[in-house]
């Protein structure tokens, strides 16, 4: 999509601090973190929210995952802990229209 944020990341039309990529996702530093770790790991694909994944591809969200607990180990939460989120449409506080998990930690969090 032309117009999506993070389809100019994934392109390298906008600069970001990738920390991960494979060949299905990258992942990169929040501009605006809520804790010391906040990454955004992010299709390369664009699908505009969960709903819009097809069935026959939803093996990106396990890569997601595998990327996840990569990160949580390389950034020093795995063990203490942190949060995945995923916000899906306007009243789950979606704001860019890109699939993307949030991993935070870095702190306690609030239940």
């Amino acid at each position: 999509m032309s117009d999506c944020l993070f389809c100019k990341i994934v392109a390298g039309e906008i600069p970001a601090d990738i920390v991960y990529e494979n060949d299905q996702l990258i992942a990169f530093k929040d501009i605006n973190p809520k804790a010391p770790v906040h990454l955004l790991i992010v299709p390369r694909k664009h699908y505009p929210t969960l709903n819009d994944i097809p069935d026959e591809e939803m093996d990106i969200i396990a890569e997601i995952h595998k990327a996840v607990k990569v990160l949580a180990k390389k950034f020093g939460v795995a063990e203490s802990g942190y949060r995945t989120l995923v916000n899906t449409n306007k009243e789950g506080g979606q704001v860019i229209y890109h699939v993307h998990y949030h991993l935070i930690g870095g702190r306690q969090l609030r239940a």
